[in-house]
């Protein structure tokens, strides 16, 4: 047996995620993936109003606010059969779009990056050479020497404090850092002006939703936010969301491309082999046909052969979950049901169960969903946006298309499709305008509540989401949900088939045990939410090593 090295908790993610890992000759040989709390909200919604349960799961997280709540209204609408207006389709598109502006920003600046850049390595960069490097790379506004060697100063003083605050208890000087001390500098300060951006991202949520987090305008058969469609309103949103999309194109790729010019290597690192989107940003009313991320099964990296998707083929496994069950279940007749005893750890008999995720399977198989899954659909389908970036980008690195199924191209992914998304929204503005000139004002459509049953499918920043609620007597009967974070960070199932990231974990390169850098690095790119994927336990076990890291 090899060496077990245990990180736990995974922070700079939101919610509690334990990484156990067997080391053998340098490389992972074994990993295990376990979600360390408990989500009851399937349990709360029962015998609940449908039309309120978009208010309880978008509270699963802070995070990803937004995107369980059109989920769930959309779940709701097809169990009614709701046809909701052009606006409220365009006003929930515009949403959307908002949240993955946001999201992204965030992710790879303040989540994922310090995998990356060495933070007090930046100490000895050069700032006039940094300034120099920054105008070649970086379309920033902000810049020069003095600019680059006030934020050098201002982490000096979070050193020589002792205190490095959100960089502390990260691996400096680790040997898998290869970013020069410019390079980590430029990164540093594209951090900090990051964090200032994303503050101004979000109130696009507010504009049209009332607030951020969990905005509050959508309704089952539309939207509320009618009186809120003035010129202003409409003027302010598209102004953050230009300034927005500036940032992305100016700074964030280029920084992706410079950081990922020193990692070529991850391009063979973290891959997985099936891949699932549902697709997102409908046209118009027809779906999937319409949707701007097209909807697509793709098998054994088989981009050229992308396979319909159909939610039927969606169940959760339970067997390595601590949760009550037997057999793989559809969400309509899902199960929620924690195990009476307490929970053992057990990642070493085969049907031992380590973990409060379930795991979700489509046609059996593990799926890796998000950024990279609906780029490489995308991709596969000849998307006619998407398909040029990818290739430009492949080009600019000097890299392969088989560099994408890696740790490195769900990172790079989440970035293309962050453009891609992003130049949508003006258009989506001015059809909004368009059809508020000429007097369509509709953002609801009345409807009657029936039994029935419903889906709501929609791909979120993290990935592939879907709601699934039966109704009945005017009440739920049953509901629950599949996320992204599920599909990604579940455990093995009834066959012993791992999950996404236990899966890109093996064959990873480990320099050094006691500091698993490299684990994060595939971790993070998947931007885990477990938040989402459950809702404390602190169970024992065997460990080598606990490692505890930011």
């Amino acid at each position: 047996m090899g060496q077990r090295v245990v990180v736990d908790p995974i922070t700079r993610i939101e919610g509690h995620l334990r990484i156990e890992i067997e080391v053998e000759g340098g490389k992972v040989k074994n990993a295990w993936s376990s979600g360390q709390m408990f989500r009851g909200i399937e349990m709360i919604l029962q015998g609940r109003d449908p039309r309120d349960a978009h208010h309880f799961v978008q509270r699963s997280c802070g995070v990803c606010t937004y995107v369980h709540s059109v989920a769930s209204v959309r779940a709701v609408d097809d169990a009614v059969g709701v046809k909701i207006p052009n606006n409220a389709r365009l006003i929930r598109n515009l949403l959307h779009a908002a949240q993955f502006q946001h999201d992204h920003i965030v992710h790879f600046y303040h989540l994922h990056a310090l995998d990356w850049v060495d933070i007090v390595n930046a100490l000895k960069a050069d700032p006039k050479a940094t300034a120099a490097l920054a105008d070649n790379v970086s379309g920033s506004l902000a810049g020069g020497t003095n600019y680059y060697k006030s934020v050098q100063q201002r982490l000096q003083t979070f050193v020589d404090s002792g205190q490095l605050g959100p960089f502390a208890n990260a691996y400096w000087g680790h040997p898998a850092y290869k970013l020069p001390p410019e390079a980590n500098l430029m990164a540093a300060a594209h951090y900090i002006e990051a964090l200032r951006l994303q503050a101004k991202a979000a109130r696009m949520h507010a504009i049209f939703g009332g607030k951020n987090p969990h905005p509050q305008s959508l309704v089952v058969g539309g939207v509320t936010c009618v009186a809120d469609l003035t010129p202003d309103r409409i003027a302010e949103f598209l102004y953050i969301a230009k300034e927005t999309q500036e940032f992305v194109k100016n700074v964030y790729i280029p920084d992706l491309l410079a950081v990922a010019s020193f990692y070529k290597d991850w391009g063979g690192i973290g891959g997985c082999t099936n891949f699932l989107a549902y697709g997102e940003f409908p046209q118009n009313d027809k779906e999937p046909e319409s949707l701007y991320m097209p909807r697509g099964a793709i098998y054994g990296r088989d981009v050229a052969n992308v396979k319909p998707v159909d939610q039927m083929k969606v169940t959760e496994d339970v067997t390595r979950a601590w949760y009550e069950g037997n057999k793989p279940l559809h969400p309509w007749t899902g199960e929620t049901r924690p195990l009476k005893e307490n929970p053992k750890y057990d990642t070493d008999s085969k049907k031992g169960k380590y973990s409060w995720t379930k795991a979700p399977r489509y046609e059996g198989k593990s799926c890796e969903v998000g950024p990279l899954a609906r780029v490489l659909v995308a991709y596969g389908k000849g998307h006619e946006d998407l398909k040029p970036l990818v290739d430009g980008t492949l080009e600019k690195l000097g890299i392969p298309v088989e560099a994408l199924f890696s740790t490195l191209g769900r990172t790079a992914a989440r970035g293309l499709e962050t453009i891609a998304i992003g130049d949508q929204i003006e258009g989506w503005v001015m059809e909004l305008v368009e059809n508020l000139k000429n007097g369509d004002n509709a953002t609801y459509t009345p409807y009657e509540m029936k039994d029935g049953q419903g889906v709501g499918l929609n791909d979120v920043p993290r990935g592939a989401l879907g709601h699934w609620v039966k109704i009945k007597d005017g009440k739920i009967e049953n509901y629950q949900y599949v996320v992204p974070s599920t599909w990604n960070l579940g455990p093995r199932d009834a066959a012993g088939n791992m999950s996404p990231v236990e899966e890109a974990l093996i064959g990873t390169p480990i320099a050094d045990p006691k500091r698993p850098m490299e684990i994060l690095r595939t971790v993070h790119s998947f931007d885990p939410c477990i938040a989402c994927a459950i809702h404390v336990i602190d169970p024992e076990s065997n460990e080598v090593y606990k490692v505890r890291v930011c």
